[in-house]
């Protein structure tokens, strides 16, 4: 709930004085409310909304200063050692974490929804093998919309919320198909007796010849935790364009194409894919050294460590650590590049130059190794991100349908040609 402090901020201009209300909410600092400053015919200037906050939102809190994550409350740590993915799902939906009967009706909700229609076959079939899985995501997630029609009247709130369970059961499938489709491979079903994290291992690595295949239970637990450390993140790029997307009245399928595509960008989901990209520039551990003298002299740029937001930790970087561990061990790989990266974690966490700038080893770091410890190809990182996320996607549109909403339209500072008239003679030479 948002609350009117009793103090105001005073912006004085043109000898006129504008009293701006400071708002307050349940935590982190108070926002000074600017809609006024538009009768004194100015508009203030964000680029990129460092400054800005562009909604109200009961969802997630980030206080990168302290290293804290929390979804409706809870710690993200807390969540990601003692409950599952779906459970973290029904909480950024619902408010509240299920109990034991709601739990088994939304797993079973969401089971019951993991196949797509069939005709989403041919979709696939237009895209060349070597097509991005990213780009098959923007398309087959874009074109849900021609398929459900009975779930887009962005007023009702029972299409809200059966569009939002044929999301999260149905994004695995695709993601998986995206994997398929681009490896030459068939295509598996999903299978309703596995749950959320086996289900998308097995429709990812099973094949109709694996007739007795089984999912490392060490692997499913990993990619349920990637899936939860990577479910929400309050108003970043991703989240944001869904917001503004749907503050169109688009229909929620479009809405979360766009955020998809905005999470391609490297700047944004790529970030795990941009860490075993600069492992491969390193080449082998016996150069780990040198490239860290010249992170020190910025000749290069140390990828994975250090966060836009987590001034001093990204808190879910050690439960990301720890399942890391556990991957490798069950794993038991000796593979060079992992070795490698561990290298760079052990001078990161060791050297003062990284302790004292607070550089520490981030959830990408760990969240890359894992997914190629698994065997999943870099290409499909940030269409797991997009799988993971879709969650935080949808509950940020449904929360914004639930209340009145403005479309989203920012002003600009022009700085172009002033008005000039046309002259053909003059113009045109």
């Amino acid at each position: 709930m948002t609350n009117e402090s009793s103090k105001k901020a005073v912006l004085s201009l043109d000898g006129k004085q504008i009293d701006l209300p400071i708002l307050s909410g349940t935590l982190g600092p108070d926002v000074i409310d600017v809609k006024d400053v538009l009768t004194s015919e100015y508009f203030t200037f964000d680029p990129g909304f460092m400054a800005t906050a562009s909604c109200e939102s009961k969802i997630t809190f980030i206080d990168g200063d302290k290293g804290i994550l929390l979804h409706r409350g809870y710690p993200i740590d807390q969540l990601a050692e003692q409950a599952n993915y779906l459970e973290v799902a029904y909480l950024l939906l619902k408010g509240e974490l299920p109990n034991s009967t709601q739990k088994a009706e939304f797993e079973h909700l969401v089971s019951t929804h993991t196949m797509v229609h069939d005709q989403l076959r041919k979709f696939f079939e237009g895209f060349r093998r070597d097509a991005h899985p990213m780009a098959v995501m923007c398309g087959v997630v874009g074109a849900l919309s021609a398929f459900y029609h009975d779930g887009l009247d962005v007023s009702d709130p029972k299409h809200g919320e059966i569009t939002a369970i044929r999301l999260i059961a149905k994004i695995p499938t695709l993601a998986a198909m995206s994997y398929k489709y681009t490896s030459g491979q068939p295509f598996m079903y999903p299978r309703n007796d596995l749950n959320y994290a086996e289900n998308f291992l097995y429709m990812m690595f099973a094949t109709p010849a694996d007739v007795d295949y089984k999912v490392n239970p060490v692997l499913a637990k990993a990619m349920d935790r990637i899936f939860i450390l990577h479910a929400d993140h309050e108003q970043n790029a991703s989240t944001s364009t869904v917001r503004m997307a749907g503050s169109t009245g688009a229909n929620p399928y479009a809405c979360i194409a766009a955020g998809i595509a905005a999470l391609w960008g490297p700047a944004h989901g790529g970030a795990n894919e941009a860490v075993l990209k600069m492992l491969d520039e390193i080449g082998t551990v016996e150069n780990v050294a040198a490239f860290m003298e010249k992170v020190k002299t910025k000749e290069v740029k140390l990828m994975g460590f250090g966060h836009r937001v987590y001034k001093n930790f990204d808190p879910r970087a050690k439960v990301m650590k720890q399942t890391c561990d556990e991957v490798l061990a069950a794993l038991g790989i000796n593979d060079p590049q992992l070795t490698l990266a561990l290298e760079l974690e052990r001078i990161a966490l060791s050297d003062p130059y990284f302790i004292e700038r607070k550089l520490y080893p981030n959830v990408d770091f760990y969240s890359g190794i894992i997914l190629k410890a698994i065997g999943i190809p870099t290409s499909m990182f940030t269409v797991i991100f997009a799988l993971a996320r879709t969650v935080g996607w949808i509950s940020h549109w449904l929360e914004m349908h639930s209340a009145p909403y403005k479309i989203a339209r920012p002003r600009q500072l022009y700085t172009g040609s002033p008005q000039r008239d046309f002259t053909p003679e003059k113009d045109r030479k």
